[in-house]
């Protein structure tokens, strides 16, 4: 066995072998949730029936783990590409998760200094408050990250992102729709004028919908007019989190070089299979997510009635709502059994502002109760 490494040499192996901005970060956090109502982390909170779980083992069971994944993840493209209702001419792109196609994206991106045309880092641009791994896989690939702060009601600022968009020139533009964690849509005629503004020096623009299935609209039919806009998606918030699958979707020539970035077999076959499975039964996903957004509606409107309480619109499967002090709310909730999360340490426009993911009836029902109770 070797002997214990002392403190000091540890620190000088740590500054001399790992990136100062590295050592800087903080890692992405996960509350520990054993025990508690979970309602923290925007899962669908529904489970399959027995009868779908019983079969879903059934197909697991039988898949070969000796193997490297092979044909059956084309098949599973093109099954994602006929759910999604993929144009013609685009093609898909799997990653283990949105945050992995994040990350390959910047990756791909990250063109350097002296080759670029700006002779410097290319730039990743987004509003904020949004969602933290835009900035982080930015930072972590060396590339220069832009964040435009949205108006007072979680609105796009038009002006302040037209004026970003022209001085940085960013290689990616992310827009998502809807935004995490402020849950709302975009003025749809703003995000195209952003949209042409990107186009004008060449940069990418990509249309997160992470939490499409709870949206009222989606940008997909939108998707052709522009040579230059990718579209993410997910099946974590579909009911899938656990099983780490996202995609891409845009022009085909775009994909084919993004491509070249993503790690061979980076979708394992039982992921793979358990969402060819999923796929097959999307109605069952259809109508748990149609019950979320009526549980989300109650609880909006349970929100709306609630002293010391100020809701903001929802189109995700969560509701932002700012409180009069955020981290006693969520201590007193915590206390109680419910977890939630308090985002009011992310960026000062969500000062005292609480992340409420929307679970089933009875776990709503007792977080209302919990909440009102904190705030009286």
């Amino acid at each position: 066995m070797n002997p214990p490494v002392s403190a000091a040499l540890l620190h000088s192996r740590l500054a001399e072998f790992i990136r100062p901005d590295v050592r800087g970060m903080h890692a992405y956090a996960v509350q520990p949730s054993a025990g508690f109502v979970k309602l923290d982390a925007m899962e669908n909170p529904h489970r399959l029936p027995e009868a779908l779980r019983a079969e879903l083992g059934q197909r697991l069971a039988a898949v070969a783990l000796n193997r490297y994944p092979g044909a059956r993840i084309d098949e599973l493209r093109a099954a994602l590409a006929r759910h999604a209702g993929m144009p013609t001419g685009c093609a898909l792109m799997l990653g283990n998760g949105s945050d992995e196609l994040i990350s390959l994206l910047a990756m791909a991106c990250d063109v350097p200094p002296g080759e670029a045309s700006q002779g410097r880092a290319a730039t990743v641009l987004a509003p904020v408050p949004g969602f933290v791994m835009y900035e982080m896989s930015a930072k972590l690939q060396g590339l220069h990250f832009v964040g435009v702060p949205l108006t007072a009601d979680f609105e796009l600022d038009e002006e302040a992102m037209l004026a970003a968009v022209r001085e940085h020139r960013p290689a990616l533009t992310y827009l998502a729709y809807p935004n995490n964690p402020t849950a709302n849509l975009w003025d749809d005629a703003v995000i195209e004028r952003i949209v042409e503004a990107v186009a004008e020096h060449g940069g990418f623009v990509v249309m997160d919908e992470a939490y499409q299935p709870f949206a009222s609209r989606s940008y997909l039919d939108r998707l052709m007019r522009h040579d230059h806009v990718l579209l993410m998606r997910t099946l974590s918030k579909f009911g899938l989190a656990g099983v780490r699958l996202g995609y891409l979707i845009g022009p085909a020539a775009i994909v084919a070089e993004l491509d070249k970035v993503r790690p061979p077999y980076n979708v394992s076959v039982l992921n793979c299979e358990a969402a060819l499975f999923a796929l097959e039964h999307a109605n069952e996903f259809a109508h748990q997510a149609a019950l979320l957004r009526a549980e989300r509606e109650r609880l909006g409107a349970a929100l709306r009635e609630m002293p010391g309480a100020t809701p903001f619109p929802s189109e995700a499967n969560m509701v932002l709502v700012r409180v009069r002090d955020a981290a006693a709310a969520y201590e007193g909730l915590k206390s109680r059994g419910v977890l939630v999360k308090n985002v009011s340490n992310l960026h000062p426009m969500l000062a005292n502002c609480l992340r409420l993911t929307v679970g089933l009836t009875e776990e709503n029902d007792r977080m209302i109760a919990e909440l009102k109770d904190c705030l009286s």
